[in-house]
């Protein structure tokens, strides 16, 4: 699947947000809450009185229509190994219909539901809110939505197995999210672009890439070590190399870091068009 996107229900949940990667031809996979309103496409029509208007399916939410399923209607798809042993999913997908804004009738979409046994643990779907999931005395249930055409182009149907390694794949990204959060410090940024937030998100998911390849190298020397040990001798080895021997050296760095804050005063203030207060100190030279 071509340029698939993989995020949390909370994006899901906004139409608007589905209906503008449609429009940008782009397919996805989001997560939505188990109150989705939707209509199978698929289910036969009630039948026709003879008059008015042809009934269509009748509005549900994703758990009715769920809970009405054959249960030989469920696929398993193994989707990685484990510690404990092959890690599978069961998994069913339908062509649906959902509410949009103001109660209007959405475009098609494939409707993706998975369920996997209360007792299993094992991390393989992204964590999600309370509203995003259900569960009965066995198993506890996703729901997602991933689109059946783009702009103006149809999208063929997506195998089982490549929604399954797609879904799989939004834990790993989480994982990586949250690694690189605690380990690089990939929350403590002042961005006001889109293009320099990905510049931070991708240069700290790349700190996070050599500090565990260097992890993985060291190991094999020190079984014992750990990524936050090798993450402390780099800092050790940066400050021996770049140390500052003088007073001179730890002027120049402050004026740097002084000129940097006036410069990003500047600008933001340019941003929203509005003249910067007058300073009660002099310019910085």
């Amino acid at each position: 699947m071509r340029s698939q996107a993989r995020l949390s229900e909370g994006q899901g949940r906004h139409t608007g947000f589905r209906q503008a990667l449609r429009e940008r031809g782009e397919r996805y996979v989001l997560g939505v809450p188990c109150t989705t309103t939707m209509r199978d496409l698929e289910a036969l029509p009630p039948a026709y009185q003879g008059r008015g208007r042809r009934p269509k399916a009748p509005w549900q939410s994703v758990t009715a229509w769920r809970k009405s399923l054959d249960p030989t209607a469920w696929r398993t798809f193994t989707v990685r190994d484990g510690e404990k042993g092959p890690v599978a999913i069961e998994m069913v997908t339908r062509r649906v219909q959902t509410r949009m804004e103001r109660k209007r009738t959405g475009p098609a979409e494939w409707l993706v539901i998975t369920r996997r046994p209360l007792t299993d643990e094992r991390t393989l779907e992204a964590r999600a809110s309370r509203d995003a999931t259900d569960h009965d005395a066995r198993y506890r249930y996703h729901y997602y939505l991933t689109p059946t055409h783009g702009a103006a182009v149809p999208f063929q149907e997506p195998s089982l197995a490549e929604l399954a390694r797609v879904i799989k794949a939004g834990a790993c990204i989480e994982a990586s999210f949250k690694r690189g959060k605690g380990e690089v410090g990939m929350d403590e940024y002042q961005v006001r672009t889109w293009h320099g937030w990905h510049h931070h998100m991708a240069l700290s998911l790349i700190s996070v890439w050599f500090l565990i390849g260097e992890t993985h190298r060291g190991q094999q020397v020190t079984p014992a070590l750990t990524l936050p040990q090798v993450r402390y001798g780099l800092s050790l080895l940066l400050l021996e190399v770049y140390r500052t021997p003088g007073v001179d050296d730890i002027c120049r760095q402050v004026q740097r870091q002084l000129l940097r804050n006036e410069a990003a005063r500047f600008y933001h203030h340019c941003a929203r068009k509005c003249i910067p207060p007058r300073k009660l100190r002099r310019d910085i030279q």
